[in-house]
């Protein structure tokens, strides 16, 4: 019987499905570009592989296409009702069938349930771990701990594995423990170096120490061969940018951010744009550069377009800082009014605290702020990417005069 990328078997006669559905799980796992024209391959090959269908419609949702991703997955369950499928599969199409419907409580409880008899079923293991996953947008608390509870559970069934050791990692950098981070994303690395997830979680180890240059230099040079189908070319573009803006080379971070980051250049997916614009506009606000008005503008009617309805914290808060900078006082009230979801509670305070911004109150930004620093890991994101709601307050602190209480914050959080 064919196998699939771990050794599971998988439900095809075709050779050809059976390769083209390992490769797209190759290019899923690593973020590469075109997982979604491997997967297709092995629809081709074999119409009635649900597996192929399956693994098309998790690459069309992480890529934002809802409509692409639900008819994906009705071919799955149609073709499954027509075949015989083992186990294993049939728990894969259930657990991730429920994360494409939008039942999120319901994946988790099927992905941990799958994961106890099925560990090295890469593909709905890879539904929460990192950031941007089933824990990640949980809104619970703790979830970082538990984010490496389920990465620490896996070791002993994934061995020397490229793509488990950068997940690994990661769980262990969002943790603080950057000591058992580094070996781990560093094997990641030789095993596949051109890997965007490994080069991603590389760039996150060197800001979290501080290593502002290094990091510059490795992933600047590393994006060089990335196309812009990748799924994170836009996200490792924002950290390019990010560290070219620290460094003072404000030119390199106005290149980077026309050439993959901002909403004209038709980044995607839509998370990473609205969020990484956001994020990179207002920080280099804050370092005292100039931003021209109508990037906030672009960015908060972009913001409408893409997420026209509050319910994901992590798109509501930077949507809230784009629409307060740019003055779009009716989108910004909306998102305050009808914040909602598992973290809408932080959404809200977070919203009014861009808000008194805007509006140069820095006694109310910084109440407003102040109130979720304890919980804010619940809004989603990684640690780099909330540094926004951080340093907001820090900038806040310091226009009332607070440069004390402003540096043991950043001395706290970034020692």
């Amino acid at each position: 019987m064919m196998q699939d990328r771990y050794g599971y078997a998988i439900s095809t006669a075709s050779a050809k499905a059976q390769d083209a559905y390992v490769e797209g799980m190759n290019r899923f796992l690593a973020s590469a570009p075109d997982v979604e024209g491997a997967f297709a391959e092995a629809v081709a090959a074999d119409p009635g592989f649900a597996l192929a269908h399956v693994g098309l419609a998790r690459a069309q949702q992480a890529r934002g296409n809802g409509k692409g991703a639900r008819e994906a997955i009705a071919a799955a369950r149609d073709t499954a009702a027509k075949g015989t499928l083992t186990e294993r599969e049939q728990g894969h199409l259930n657990a991730l069938g429920l994360l494409i419907d939008g039942d999120g409580a319901g994946a988790y409880k099927a992905v941990r349930a799958h994961l106890l008899d099925h560990p090295r079923d890469a593909m709905v293991a890879q539904t929460s771990l990192g950031v941007f996953s089933l824990i990640g947008f949980s809104g619970r608390p703790g979830r970082e701990a538990e984010y490496l509870a389920l990465a620490d559970q896996l070791p002993p069934h994934y061995g020397d594995d490229w793509w488990f050791l950068c997940q690994l990692a990661f769980a262990q950098m969002e943790s603080g423990n950057y000591i058992a981070a580094e070996p781990n994303i560093e094997r990641s690395i030789a095993l596949n170096p051109r890997s965007a997830n490994g080069a991603h979680y590389r760039a996150h180890l060197y800001y979290e120490v501080g290593e502002t240059d290094a990091g510059y230099a490795y992933l600047s040079e590393w994006r060089k061969d990335y196309a812009k189908g990748g799924l994170l070319h836009c996200h490792i573009t924002w950290h390019c940018a990010l560290w070219a803006m620290a460094r003072g080379d404000t030119d390199t971070m106005w290149a980077l951010a026309d050439d993959g980051i901002d909403p004209l250049t038709d980044a995607e997916p839509a998370l990473n744009c609205l969020s990484d614009t956001a994020a990179l506009l207002y920080r280099a606000q804050l370092a005292g550069v100039e931003i021209p008005p109508e990037r906030w503008e672009r960015l908060s009617q972009y913001a409408i377009r893409s997420f026209p309805e509050p319910g994901m914290a992590f798109a509501d808060i930077h949507a809230a800082v784009a629409h307060a900078m740019a003055g779009n006082s009716k989108a910004l009230e909306k998102v305050i009014a009808d914040a909602k979801g598992p973290a809408g509670d932080l959404v809200r305070p977070v919203a009014e605290g861009f808000k008194a911004i805007a509006a140069q109150d820095w006694a109310a930004a910084s109440e407003k702020l102040t109130g979720v620093m304890a919980e804010h890991q619940r809004l989603g994101g990684s640690r780099a990417q909330r540094d926004l709601i951080e340093h907001a307050l820090i900038g806040a602190l310091l226009r009332l005069g607070k440069g004390d209480e402003a540096k043991r914050l950043l001395i706290m959080h970034r020692p």
